[in-house]
């Protein structure tokens, strides 16, 4: 196991048992093991409190009195997860890795998910350790194994990484840093077709110290992070491993934080990976990982498992992991310096933002008005044309063609296309053509219309739109139904909640940048629960969050956790309730990272069962041609699976069809 370095701080799980005797251990496990079935809560006890070091002391002190293999009789006793799970502490880390890997690329297909979290995460002592346990457990050369199992640039970043060869000097050469960005923006995006290569030599060989300053520098420079460049220029399980190494370079607990979530989220959990990593981590990081996992995830890995694995195997994991971070019910301060280190990266970050559905290059509105008119008429209806045109289409191309429909046929092309089409594909198509302020205001009308407010789609659609979408908005429902937007939302909604929309709808948001001064100001006003005064806070909380600029408020953010070791999110949820605490919980997600909050919402709309269409459709139209690519990225990014994948596992017919071709792509 590797130790830490000197004078760092330990933080795995695990420590050295103390008072350790290896033969009294051996015997005790020799006890639960004897006669008929198997004493599992005895040798989970004991395995789980001693460290790697101990438990190779305690095998050959097995071996010595009973003249047995005592990973073979454990093996024999136990079964399924919690078996895998004992018998992967049994042995040495490097050789669980070895074993791991061979598993990888053994039988058919390759897991090559497994090979890229170790050979990215591992040190230089930890690769070469790794090597020599493979040829010694199954006397064969793993680089060797490894190039006949995979193929191409995939292939060659992990031969590099397979030399350990990392830099590991702290002294940093200012004029390579900026070499070395400059290397890596003119191998993507300044060139036609990628420069493959220059990206493993630099991310394969530099120091991490040097290419977290690469890192800054290229954002410096090109206005983007590494990471956006990678999903651009690369794909496949290239794009992957080089996303992994840059996540390990950056933080490697929050790497692992992030495999561990997403190892046990949604349906069905990933246990081969959750076991390799509460292995694997117990004597290294886990401290880190479970601070960072409370941070991003807002519950304890504790918790997580506890809800998400049961019987021994729990029990085992628990003991692993080594405590419960929700138990004082807030943040402790590490974690939330972590969350403050995340929010200094992405106040710099610019990220430029693209919609799936672009001008279709050739438009002939007169076509195109022939085609939808010809799809309509005689018997039937032709989906597939309709579908094709629509959705290849721009918003303003979109307006011609129903233009110059009229102009030809004398009729409304929108009346024609909702007495042809039906449902869920009717209201999709309908929702395209209409232009996006007007289609906001109908979303906004039918939200407060009948018996029961949709509250969440009004917060959905205030809390996202600029200024100048607000104003349109504002335009197009008093022409579309003859009456304020603000009149309509003080009839259909009360107390706080009201405030909060109106405000919002004013769309009088500020615009200019951060001012740090008043950004401490603003922190301060919200950071004070202490009166207990809950109209007062949602006041302080609304005049801040309605009305500062989104640079400004990710500034306010970050001060209040500096202040109060608080995320402003879990403040919110844990002072406010009901609409008021979701409208503002939606501005902070917006205000963060507002195509993850159209993700999540996405998510939300086809997990389960069930679909809820009307979100799905909502968010699909109007984020075509805004920001649907980016909520893609983050979409796949966070669920591990994409947005063109869940449409397809979720919707279909026509439907699906037409959200496909609006989702414009696989990732």
């Amino acid at each position: 196991m590797a130790k830490p370095a000197q004078g760092a701080m330990y933080r795995g799980s695990i420590r050295d048992f103390p008072d350790f005797d290896p033969n009294q251990d051996a015997e005790t496990l020799y006890t639960a093991m004897k006669g008929f079935g198997s004493d599992k809560e005895a040798i989970l006890e004991l395995i789980t409190s001693r460290s790697n070091r101990q438990r190779q002391e305690i095998c050959q002190s097995y071996k010595s009195l009973y003249g047995k293999d005592l990973i073979a009789d454990l093996k024999y006793e136990l079964t399924g997860k919690f078996e895998r799970l004992i018998v992967g502490l049994m042995r040495p880390l490097a050789y669980c890795d070895a074993k791991e890997i061979k598993d990888a690329i053994s039988g058919i297909g390759t897991d090559e998910k497994c090979l890229i979290e170790i050979l990215a995460s591992r040190t230089n002592e930890q690769i070469h350790q790794l090597v020599a346990a493979y040829k010694d457990a199954y006397e064969r050369d793993l680089e060797a194994d490894i190039i006949g199992d995979t193929s191409g640039h995939f292939q060659k970043m992990l031969v590099v990484l397979l030399q350990g060869t990392r830099e590991e000097d702290d002294v940093v050469s200012e004029d390579l840093v900026q070499q070395d960005a400059q290397d890596l923006y003119e191998a993507g995006e300044l060139k036609w077709g990628t420069d493959e290569a220059q990206f493993i030599y630099i991310l394969g060989n530099r120091s991490k110290q040097h290419l977290r300053l690469v890192f800054d520098e290229y954002l410096k420079t090109t206005g983007k992070p590494i990471e956006a460049s990678i999903r651009e220029e690369l794909s496949g399980d290239f794009e992957k491993l080089m996303l992994a190494v840059v996540k390990c370079i950056r933080s490697t607990p929050e790497y692992f934080a992030e495999r561990l979530f997403k190892a046990m989220k949604g349906l069905g959990t990933r246990d081969n990976t959750l076991i390799r990593i509460m292995v694997s981590r117990s004597e290294l990081d886990m401290l880190d990982i479970r601070e960072i996992f409370r941070t991003k995830y807002e519950k304890s890995l504790y918790s997580m498992i506890k809800n998400d694995t049961s019987g021994e195997y729990k029990k085992a994991l628990l003991k692993l992991c080594g405590g419960d971070d929700d138990a004082a019910g807030q943040f402790f301060p590490e974690a939330a310096q972590v969350a403050y280190q995340m929010w200094e990266l992405s106040a710099v970050t610019r990220v430029e933002l693209k919609g799936t559905v672009c001008p279709a290059s050739d438009f002939n509105p007169d076509a195109d008005a022939k085609a939808l008119r010809k799809a309509m008429k005689g018997l039937g209806t032709d989906e597939d044309a309709i579908i094709d045109i629509v959705t290849h289409r721009s918003n303003a191309q979109r307006q011609q063609i129903r233009q110059t429909f009229k102009s030809h046929f004398g009729r409304d092309l929108m009346a024609d296309l909702k007495s042809e089409l039906s449902g869920d594909l009717a209201r999709l198509i309908l929702g395209l053509m209409m232009p996006p302020a007007h289609y906001d205001a109908k979303q906004l009308k039918k939200a407060m219309e009948g018996a029961g407010t949709d509250e969440k789609a009004l917060i959905e659609i205030l809390a996202t739109r600029t200024n100048a979408e607000i104003q349109a908005i504002n335009e197009a429902y008093k022409e579309d139904y003859h009456k304020s937007l603000e009149d309509a939302l003080s009839s259909d909604t009360s107390g706080h909640f009201k405030r909060i929309l109106i405000s919002l709808a004013t769309g009088n948001r500020e615009e200019g940048g951060e001012d740090r001064d008043q950004a401490r100001e603003d922190a301060k006003e919200i950071a004070d629960t202490s009166s207990g005064d809950k109209t007062s806070l949602e006041t302080r909380f609304m005049t801040v969050l309605c009305t500062r600029s989104y640079p400004h408020l990710r500034r306010v953010f970050q001060e209040f956790i500096k202040m109060t070791n608080y995320d402003v999110e879990h403040t919110i949820k844990k002072e406010m309730s009901g609409d008021v605490r979701d409208a503002f919980v939606a501005i902070v997600q917006s205000v963060k990272n507002k195509p993850l909050f159209f993700a999540d919402k996405l998510y939300k709309s086809m997990k389960g069962a069930g679909t809820d269409e009307k979100t799905l459709t909502r968010i699909m139209v109007s984020r075509s041609e805004n920001d649907l690519f980016n909520i893609r990225r983050e979409f796949v990014e966070k669920y591990d699976k994409s947005l063109h994948q869940a449409i397809e596992g979720d919707t279909s017919g026509d439907f699906m069809k037409a959200l496909l071709a609006i989702c414009g792509g696989e990732d």
